[in-house]
């Protein structure tokens, strides 16, 4: 699948920065950027303008690649959505999936007054995002994909609960493979060796040895979503519906996720479970 990032949770409506330090000969001649100078890439594609742009180019990808093709965006304001929807349905065009972002998640090398204010965090963000795609009764044909702070098996529960199908885990796969969040990712002076280029720090980061304990999150991960679902009487978490979960709302007061939400998750039925389940 190929993911056409409009913005991510931390820095949303601001490009990345790959450090002059940082950039290798190798990685010099594979993005086709010199080695003299930051690179700073843009807040916004040069392939496209406004939706239907957009979509024309989403096409254009899938015709060229035969892949599915899918949109990641942290949450603000819904209007670009409306207009996404709205023009989906009268062109029955667009992404195959949709990657909603929480401000709570990103990178580590985003501002700091960024990761703190801008975006919506991902509860917020996907219910103003899947229920304007409720609206259009599109919801069903998108797959709908998490990111925010979701590898715990609690928080997972919830986002599949809310429609998502899928989740993007970043920060707890990082803490899984020796990071410790000692926030010099755009120094090259990462201390175990994750995030940085320097031969002698890199030594520190046991490939072997990580490998399996990233494997082993992944795979622990999985056991206790699953085991949650078994526990409430289903095959496959994405069977939760919002009736499922509770909320504190204050002082011993609880309410039912779907109240929360002011939708409704529409159930998949048992044998669309199975082929998922099988795949």
């Amino acid at each position: 699948m190929i993911e056409l990032k409009l913005s991510q949770g931390a820095k949303p409506g601001k490009g990345g920065i790959l450090p002059q330090d940082k950039i290798t000969k190798e990685i010099s001649q594979i993005r086709g950027i010199t080695m003299d100078r930051d690179c700073i890439s843009p807040n916004s594609h040069s392939a496209f303008s406004n939706t239907s742009e957009m979509i024309d180019f989403i096409e254009f990808l899938a015709d060229l690649s035969g892949l599915p093709i899918g949109i990641k965006s942290a949450v603000g304001e819904s209007e670009f959505w409306q207009v996404l929807a709205k023009t989906m349905k009268k062109r029955t065009a667009g992404p195959d999936f949709i990657t909603i972002d929480g401000g709570e998640g990103g990178t580590g090398a985003a501002p700091l007054f960024f990761a703190d204010h801008m975006s919506l965090p991902f509860k917020i963000g996907f219910k103003r995002v899947y229920t304007i795609f409720k609206e259009y009764n599109l919801n069903n044909d998108i797959t709908w994909i998490g990111s925010a702070k979701l590898g715990f098996p609690d928080r997972a529960i919830v986002s599949f609960a809310m429609g998502c199908d899928l989740i993007n885990i970043a920060r707890e796969a990082m803490l899984s493979i020796g990071c410790i969040q000692a926030q010099q990712c755009h120094t090259g002076h990462c201390p175990t060796g994750v995030a940085t280029h320097n031969k002698w720090l890199q030594r520190g980061l046991n490939i072997e040895s990580k490998s399996k304990r990233c494997t082993q999150f992944i795979k622990g991960l999985r056991k206790e979503i699953l085991q949650l679902s078994h526990a409430c009487g289903y095959e496959h978490p994405c069977q939760f519906t919002g009736q499922d979960i509770e909320l504190s709302s204050g002082i011993n007061l609880f309410n039912p996720l779907e109240k929360v939400l002011e939708y409704e998750k529409v159930h998949v039925p048992c044998n669309s479970m199975e082929k998922l389940i099988q795949n």
